[in-house]
């Protein structure tokens, strides 16, 4: 979608949030059931619209990820704004289902666009160490990991991989698509109820990247590899069969963060030119 709304035309956002158990992820499918087919579904009926709506998403989820700070967007008519906007969220927590909530819309300022425009992605993967399981309750939503986990050894193996790098090694790779990314936050924190809670931000991610990530530093935490094993293998460039990719329950969209209105428009510039490292020896 172009940072261009047309004329008579106005950006609306939405904030929003959703339990990704029963979902097939949040990209649109012809059959399964997703996040985007039930927001672009409840919209149009809501507002009795004779086309469909075509949801711009800050972060496309995998099937079974949760998100409590989703962002997206949808270009809507000035005078059907202008006639739903005030009624439009007591109209949608009518008619979506149980398992998604829409908090906020309003009118998006000039130069936003929900993907390009963000300057980091915050998500937080929770795991139980306890040897009991899990809480029952909490089990959608925290991986119960067999072995008692180390924060201080995990935290450790974390920091090598903070900042740019390529992390072909973390992640799936797609077609035509860079794998280089800016981490920008990787610790773990254990609560006083045991969960050990992985913080991961970052200006984007690829895909798998966050679970590839925290399959890696489980392996670590337990004991099973050195706390310099992560930062070898994204040295090393490529996949590692070791590398293990956890489960999607554990893992939630916690935050978009965005820059000051005047600068929505250049990030959005910024943000769909192709990356590369400096060659080495350069910088």
């Amino acid at each position: 979608m172009s940072d261009e709304v047309e004329p008579g035309h106005v950006r609306v956002r939405l904030d929003l949030s959703y339990d990704g158990k029963d979902f097939s992820g949040w990209a649109k499918q012809r059959v399964l059931r997703t996040v985007q087919g039930e927001l672009e579904s409840a919209l149009r009926t809501v507002m009795r619209l004779s086309e469909p709506v075509e949801l711009t998403v800050a972060g496309r989820t995998d099937a079974g990820v949760h998100a409590r700070g989703q962002v997206a967007q949808f270009d809507l008519a000035e005078e059907v704004w202008a006639e739903h906007h005030d009624k439009l969220l007591r109209r949608l927590a009518g008619r979506l289902p149980h398992d998604v909530r829409v908090w906020k819309v309003a009118e998006a300022p000039e130069g936003f666009n929900a993907r390009f425009s963000a300057i980091w992605r915050r998500y937080a993967y929770r795991v139980g160490d306890h040897q009991g399981g899990v809480d029952p309750l909490r089990r959608g939503h925290v991986l119960w990991h067999q072995w008692p986990l180390d924060v201080d050894a995990m935290n450790e193996a974390a920091a090598p991989l903070l900042g740019e790098h390529d992390f072909a090694a973390y992640c799936k790779k797609r077609e035509g698509a860079t794998t280089i990314r800016t981490l920008q936050q990787l610790s773990w924190e254990r609560a006083e109820d045991g969960i050990v809670t992985a913080t991961v931000r970052a200006d984007a991610f690829c895909h798998n990247m966050v679970r590839s990530l925290v399959g890696a530093l489980l392996h670590v935490g337990d004991g099973h590899r050195p706390t310099d094993w992560p930062g070898k293998v994204l040295a090393a460039g490529v996949r590692d069969s070791s590398v293990h990719v956890v489960k999607p329950h554990g893992l939630t969209l916690e935050e978009v963060g965005y820059p000051a209105d005047e600068l929505l428009a250049a990030r959005s510039k910024e943000a769909r030119n192709m990356r590369s490292l400096p060659a080495a020896g350069c910088c």
